[in-house]
Formats: C-alpha cells, structure tokens, sequence
C-alpha cells in the first residue's frame, strides 16, 4: 500500500480557523480514509461511521483550541480527537465483539478467489487486532495499516518514540502469536 500524498494541512487549518469552509472540506477529503481505518479496526462498522463523522464535526467545532506547533501537527491533533471519542465509546459501552467483513477494499478488479482470501485475512487481522490491549491496537492501526511514522504516533498518543518502539515491538510479537493460533483453527 503506498502512503498517499496529503496536502499542507497546517496551511489548511490555518484558513479553516478562520471560518474557510473549503479548507475544511479539504482538511476533511485529505483525512477521512485515514481517520476511518483507524477507528474501524476499534469497534464495529457502524460505529466506527459515526465516531468518523464526529470526530470532522469535533474538529470543525473546537478549530480554535488547536495550538499549531511543530509538535503537534493537525493531523495528529485529529487522531487525537478519534482517539477519545473511541475510549468515550468504550467507557459508555460494553465492548462490541462483532466482526464486520465490510472492510473498504483498496484492491480493485482482482478475481473472486483473491478478493475472498483477502476478506478472509482482513477478519483474522481484525479479529486478533481486536484481542490486543488497548495500546497495542492504537500503535498497530496507527503505523499498519494508516501508515504514520513513529513521530507521528508519537504526537497522536502523547507517548514518547521509544514508548511506540516498545509497544510496537510487543504489539506485533502478540499479534504473531494470535495469528498463527487463527491459523491453527482454520
């Protein structure tokens, strides 16, 4: 999967703060895929439509509360908002074990044997992702399967890059034992 290109959101958000709607809808356009992969593989997929949706209407209402710094870049400040909202879910619900196919394919015109095994690979992933702690999940979404480096885990989650590098490495090694256990059963 190749990282896509997103526009300076910095210089976006600037004139989204000052009330520029099409900034926004571009801030928006350029983050929504992103935002959505990450809170999908946290909860099932009609939550994870609404927790999108008011993590854009939380970004929108509360623009001015964002402190630009090279510390903490917008988007990171976004996933920061999608991080919450998801535990504000959690704290609010009993956790959801409900796994949902309808992952959004990126893979197009590929013949129905492939399109199955991946759909069946993207539910094991799902399936074990969703049995990692809290932590875990957040570090592997954020750097698998949306794609940021560790500074920008670093910033989303408010833990230093050795702390991603830790969890990380305990993530994956959890999650290599879980999917070989998924192997086993099938």
């Amino acid at each position: 999967m190749k990282k896509e290109q997103i526009p300076d959101l910095k210089a976006l958000a600037r004139l989204a703060k000052k009330g520029d709607t099409e900034a926004f809808g571009s801030i928006y356009d350029a983050l929504v895929t992103p935002v959505y992969r990450y809170i999908f593989y946290r909860v099932d997929q009609q939550i994870a439509e609404d927790l999108t949706e008011d993590t854009f209407l939380k970004a929108w209402q509360n623009l001015g509360k964002y402190k630009e710094t090279s510390k903490t870049p917008f988007s990171a400040w976004v996933f920061k908002i999608a991080h919450n909202l998801i535990c504000d879910h959690y704290r609010k619900n009993q956790p959801v074990l409900e796994i949902d196919e309808n992952l959004p394919s990126t893979h197009v015109d590929l013949n129905p044997s492939t399109t199955i095994n991946i759909k069946f690979n993207q539910i094991k992933l799902r399936q074990a992702i969703n049995k990692l702690p809290e932590n875990f999940q957040q570090v592997i979404v954020l750097k698998y399967i949306n794609e940021l480096d560790n500074d920008e885990i670093s910033k989303a989650t408010g833990k230093s890059e050795g702390s991603i590098r830790t969890i990380q490495f305990r993530a994956l090694k959890q999650l290599r034992v879980l999917l070989e256990e998924k192997q086993e059963d099938f």
